[in-house]
């Protein structure tokens, strides 16, 4: 490298360094209230909260996956725990896509980071195709043989 790429170089690193200290406290926090909140909510508890119609269980595994968040492999497991409590593959697919691309937990972090406009937009795209792909999904299973 040249002595002027070095200079360019070195200055993203700090510029980076002082963005990442900066949000250090806001994704603790956001670590923290998804901690809490897989701490405190139990399978029976989601599970109870669907009742077999598939239009509101897909709504409400939207929603309650929204607000859960969590990371993608967690999901598969409980995911797979809901099915066999007799929750409905709607309520399951949702929650499963809203789980990992939709986070009212993290909202403010993503708005403060990306800007407001995009995150709102983001997550409305991603509440409207989460409830379309799941019944895509579960269509589209139930049709393969």
């Amino acid at each position: 490298m040249k002595k002027g790429q070095d200079r360019s170089f070195i200055k993203a690193l700090k510029q980076a360094l002082v963005g990442f200290v900066s949000m250090t406290p806001m994704i603790l926090g956001v670590i923290g209230l998804v901690g809490l909140f897989q701490a405190y909510v139990t399978q029976e508890m989601l599970a109870s909260l669907f009742t077999g119609d598939p239009v509101k269980d897909t709504l409400i595994g939207t929603v309650a996956g929204g607000i859960a968040v969590g990371q993608a492999l967690i999901s598969y497991i409980l995911g797979g725990e809901l099915l066999e409590q007799g929750i409905s593959m709607y309520a399951v697919t949702a929650f499963i896509l809203a789980w990992v691309t939709l986070g009212v937990v993290q909202l403010p972090a993503e708005a403060e980071v990306l800007g407001g406009r995009f995150t709102l937009y983001r997550n409305l795209l991603a509440f409207v195709s989460t409830l379309l792909v799941s019944i895509a999904t579960v269509w589209t299973l139930g049709e393969l043989p």
